[in-house]
């Protein structure tokens, strides 16, 4: 009994401290938030985001179909079959590069667009689930704001205590077999 109730205050103060840290790294994060001041946007810059989003939007939903790939494989082929007749010539090859670059180069932001309102809203919703379940540390529900300092300081926190407790399962279970 004497070692579960030294784990037990173990973590209780373990836990206690990771919370008075992000206590802290929060209030650090809301007086610099606070202290900048963001000019608000003009209808025509909403405008422009909202256009960019919903054209991100739908073109990352339709780049992934099988359609699309369809349709560029057969370009590609296309592209190829054409060679003899414009004698694999340098502006021949040069079509087939300039296409590819700037395609890539235009899907990198319309997927990075993507990908950050995908991320966004995963936190939203993994921060409600923390709001919602009792004993949760509200406290972690906007860690994504944290600096990667701040944020590997945490993991290596929850990497000992998740350490910790696995040792005292594994010793609970000993126990467990050991007096069956």
């Amino acid at each position: 009994m004497g070692e579960q109730s030294r784990n037990r205050n173990r973590r209780r103060a373990l836990t206690s401290r990771i919370v008075n840290r992000v206590e802290h790294m929060a209030k650090k994060r809301r007086s610099t938030v606070s202290s900048t001041k963001r000019q608000p946007k003009t209808e025509a810059h909403a405008s422009w985001d909202v256009l960019f989003s919903q054209l991100a939007f739908e073109t990352a939903r339709l780049s992934g179909k099988p359609a699309v790939f369809l349709a560029a494989a057969v370009a590609v082929v296309a592209w190829a079959l054409s060679g003899p007749l414009f004698g694999f010539s340098d502006t021949w090859q040069l079509v087939i590069n300039t296409s590819t670059t700037i395609v890539t180069f235009l899907m990198v932001f319309l997927i990075q667009n993507t990908q950050n309102r995908d991320t966004l809203a995963l936190q939203l919703k993994l921060a409600e689930l923390i709001f919602v379940i009792d004993g949760a540390q509200n406290k972690l529900a906007t860690a994504e704001d944290l600096s990667d300092e701040d944020l590997e300081w945490l993991h290596e926190n929850y990497r000992q205590r998740c350490a910790q407790t696995l040792d005292h399962l594994e010793r609970r279970r000993k126990r467990a077999r050991s007096a069956a």
